[in-house]
């Protein structure tokens, strides 16, 4: 049965087995293989200076990265031949995830706050909610508002869509629409960002 299994392995029937990682787990597609999990007979090699080497067996390319005291890295699979380099694999992982933790700390998060109304809400009810929302735009945050209808109220959507034309002229000094109102199964939704300055 093994037998069977390595000669339809050889002729290409089955799929090989999945790399592993010497931590035992399955190398994901972000990673790359690294030395011994290289499984290709020749490599386009670059070496640690950086200098196109180019096509030689992979034997030749793992002692060159032995000799050089380094780690031979996959860096392209797709090519063919896959394109190895000679490299410290810790610090290029090391570097990568340097270079993630910036790029997260640079995107700017904005938040979104919604607030809640009802097409029957009233003028003191709703000036609360829109003070609210009036602090959120000018701390940079964006504005969901949101009326809800019960009942026959949806058959009446032309008093939603005033009272949220309504709200955006009172925040229009802090604030800009950028979705207008949308009717959205049983609410009605508009989208307030705040002011570019």
């Amino acid at each position: 049965m093994l037998l069977l299994h390595v000669v339809a392995l050889s002729c290409g029937l089955l799929a090989s087995p999945p790399y592993k990682t010497s931590e035992g787990r399955g190398i994901s597609s972000k990673k790359n293989r690294v030395n011994d999990q290289i499984r290709v007979k020749e490599v386009r090699l670059i070496d640690e200076n950086e200098a196109h080497v180019g096509i030689i067996p992979l034997a030749e390319a793992l002692d060159r990265a032995h000799t050089a005291g380094l780690d031979l890295v996959e860096v392209s699979p797709a090519a063919e031949p896959p394109v190895c380099k000679i490299m410290d694999y810790g610090k290029f992982l090391y570097t990568q995830a340097k270079k993630e933790r910036e790029a997260r700390k640079s995107q700017k998060q904005i938040e979104v706050k919604e607030i809640r109304l009802r097409p029957k809400t009233t003028e003191h009810h709703r000036s609360f909610k829109v003070r609210d929302a009036r602090r959120w735009l000018q701390s940079g945050m964006k504005v969901r508002v949101r009326i809800r209808f019960r009942g026959r109220e949806i058959t009446y959507p032309e008093i939603a869509r005033d009272l949220l034309t309504q709200i955006a002229e009172e925040l229009s000094d802090v604030g800009d629409v950028e979705q207008w109102p949308n009717l959205e199964g049983r609410t009605m939704l508009m989208v307030l960002a705040p002011k570019k300055s």
